[in-house]
């Protein structure tokens, strides 16, 4: 087992929570929830971003990059299989590489949640905002945002079972439309718009792939639910696979059907609407748009949900104060981690300060791909949990494919991008010496145990 030299203290890696979460989440909840986090508000309007840059190649982009994701996608299915606890890719970290490399990963994936959460609400309180323009400014703009984030956090608190049946109805309100779309759309699609454009430059099919990359990003946060899932050995792997399937064919039928009933597709703002509205009437426009406000009431729950278990999952190993990993003693959830996950989203949506903090996103993604891919692979090698449950084919082939493709990305990435990130990661590394001094001033004084 690894383990950090800056501290005396060695906790057990993937124990169970010190309180008992509930074990209530099987493989069809946890797909439902990474499907509900890749497919977002962003695969309403994304076609329109794909057919401008990509043209006839866009579907073909989304397949790729699909089966490129896979590759991601598998290397975290072999290492989740070795864990039970809540986590994911932080606690994966902490096993192959120690605790500051995984408390960077842990608070990569929590702040980015936080932020991720702001910015999600903010867009479904702009889209109320077209129906009830008062609650797109000032007090009315607060309270909105307040009520909505209270009732989250309320859902969230009340219980797994609770949050996982209002993903699962979300994720069904958003397939639904996007199901029709294809089925119906199929019959009006001029296939010869879906011919292969050459004069496409390698630049366009570059931007086309790094924006779906982010767009099929998401999936990450199955395995941080592990510890409320009844048999997570073998449910987490089958939901990321599972997941990553799902998107991938949904994604390239809709980009098909858009492409190849809609001239318009490239200058459109609501493209599938409006593609809709072609072959299905103006009943077809309101079902994808009903369809787009399901699609971001799901993620911000999604937000919700993973957020708080990042933060609690730093608590309960260790690298927080206990304060943050408390249980609620009826409804069994993580009700500390809850409300500060939801105070801190609530100040940045009101703010306005997510903004600043998206670009980071980007990084933080790489950085927890990369890091559980080679968690992966080291894993393999020390031995210092269960062993895997789903083991990949070819050795190392996948892991190492699937390393590449995330630092390729990366080499993509804007300054600003790896100016945000770089800043992230360095708040964390504060943020970890900080923690560090906490526990070595405890431990030199035994009557400080138990203070928050």
């Amino acid at each position: 087992m690894a383990h950090d030299t800056t501290t005396a203290v060695a906790l057990p890696i993937d124990r169970p929570a010190t309180a008992a979460l509930k074990r209530e989440l099987g493989r069809w909840d946890l797909t439902a929830i990474g499907v509900n986090q890749v497919i977002g508000s962003a695969v309403f309007a994304l076609p329109a971003a794909l057919a401008a840059s990509a043209g006839a190649w866009s579907p073909w982009m989304v397949a790729a990059v699909g089966v490129a994701s896979m590759l991601i996608a598998l290397s975290f299915a072999e290492v989740a299989s070795r864990f039970e606890g809540t986590g994911g890719p932080y606690l994966y970290t902490r096993a192959a590489f120690g605790r500051f490399a995984a408390f960077e990963v842990g608070w990569m994936l929590w702040f980015t949640r936080a932020a991720s959460w702001a910015a999600v609400i903010s867009v479904l309180v702009a889209a109320v905002g077209r129906y009830w323009p008062r609650v797109t400014s000032g007090a009315p703009r607060i309270v909105l945002l307040s009520s909505l984030i209270v009732l989250l956090a309320a859902i969230n608190i009340r219980g797994i079972r609770q949050s996982s049946f209002v993903v699962n109805a979300l994720t069904i309100g958003k397939l639904a439309p996007l199901v029709v779309f294809i089925a119906a759309g199929t019959f009006y699609v001029d296939w010869s718009r879906l011919t292969a454009d050459t004069s496409v430059s390698l630049a366009s099919l570059s931007a086309s792939g790094l924006l779906l990359v982010f767009a099929f990003g998401g999936y990450e946060v199955v395995p941080v639910v592990a510890g409320e899932t009844r048999d997570p050995r073998r449910d987490v792997p089958f939901a990321l696979i599972m997941t990553i399937v799902t998107v991938t064919i949904v994604m390239t039928l809709v980009q098909i059907v858009a492409l190849g009933t809609f001239p318009g597709l490239a200058q459109s703002k609501t493209p599938l609407a409006d593609a809709a509205a072609l072959f299905l009437g103006s009943a077809g426009a309101a079902m994808l748009t009903l369809g787009a406000v399901f699609s971001t009431s799901g993620n911000n729950m999604g937000q919700a949900l993973s957020g708080s278990r990042n933060l609690f999952a730093l608590a309960e190993q260790g690298d927080l104060p206990p304060f943050f990993g408390r249980v609620h003693a009826t409804y069994r959830t993580p009700v500390n981690a809850i409300l500060v996950t939801s105070s801190v989203a609530l100040v940045l949506a009101v703010s306005g300060t997510f903004q600043a903090l998206a670009a980071a996103s980007a990084i933080s993604r790489l950085v927890v791909y990369v890091a559980t891919c080679a968690s992966t692979l080291r894993l393999r090698r020390i031995g210092a949990v269960n062993p895997p449950v789903f083991t990949l084919p070819f050795g190392p082939v996948i892991p190492v494919a699937a390393i590449v493709f995330a630092l390729a990305i990366l080499a993509g990435a804007s300054r600003l991008q790896l100016m945000s990130g770089t800043g992230a990661l360095a708040a964390g590394a504060v943020l970890y010496l900080i923690a560090v001094k906490g526990r070595h001033t405890q431990a030199a004084d035994p009557g400080s145990k138990g203070v928050d």
